[in-house]
């Protein structure tokens, strides 16, 4: 799992309240991976209003110079996060809108996508989708899955993110974000790399915090420990 590659950096995390800062190192880890762009997002509880946020932390550049302290105490804040350092394969490298992980918010809550690999269907999927009048604001083809998803007739987020996931060809690995799971999935040929980490509960916390990875390298620097990979055709929530 740990051989280098260079398709773009996933890193997810559940259940640990300094998720984005776990992140941010565990991109770190992953950098090798891509160093065109780097993106955090999280889920956040508005205790106020009552109602969840997802916000996001994103720009050009090697994860050192994307992130700084404030993001980390005033903006990404919550116990879930997600992560991404890019690759181009599809989508101009220059386009800010096509900087990941991708948010958006539909009828099941929010969501937040970050993708490695390619759809080899994405040319059909995209003309379906233009024809029922849907607009895209990047040129990359993981906006697929949000757009699919969202146009599920399915009840529920992660069977929404399912039937999109049935209409997907290709060679990737996905880490998402719901307002109340963390996701992990690999395409059916395991093409792209995706393990499954854990790390002890935090300081007043019960239960485990995982961690998922495109590369084991990056469980090594947050010390969490390997538990297995993602295997291929899976939808793990967490």
């Amino acid at each position: 799992m740990d051989k280098p590659r260079d398709h773009c950096g996933l890193f997810g995390v559940f259940n640990h309240p300094d998720a984005a800062r776990l992140t941010y190192f565990g991109l770190h880890a992953l950098q090798h991976r891509g160093q065109e762009s780097a993106g955090i997002a999280t889920s956040v509880r508005d205790e106020a209003g009552g109602r969840q946020t997802m916000p996001v932390v994103k720009d050009f550049g090697l994860v050192l110079d994307v992130f700084d302290e404030p993001d980390f105490e005033q903006t990404l804040i919550g116990d879930a996060a997600v992560g991404h350092t890019r690759y181009s394969t599809t989508g101009s490298a220059t386009n800010p809108a096509n900087i990941q992980p991708f948010t958006v918010h539909f009828q099941e809550g929010n969501l937040a996508l970050a993708h490695n690999g390619n759809l080899s269907n994405s040319r059909a999927i995209r003309e379906r989708l233009v024809e029922r009048g849907t607009l895209f604001s990047t040129s990359s083809d993981s906006e697929l899955f949000l757009h699919l998803a969202a146009q599920s007739t399915s009840r529920g987020a992660i069977q929404r993110i399912i039937d999109a996931l049935h209409e997907a060809e290709g060679a990737f690995s996905l880490v998402m974000l719901t307002d109340d799971a963390l996701i992990a999935v690999r395409d059916p040929n395991g093409f792209r790399p995706l393990a499954l980490g854990v790390l002890p509960p935090a300081p007043g916390r019960t239960h485990p915090a995982y961690v998922v990875a495109s590369e084991t390298c990056a469980f090594d620097l947050v010390g969490a420990t390997y538990l297995r990979d993602i295997e291929p055709g899976e939808v793990l929530v967490i």
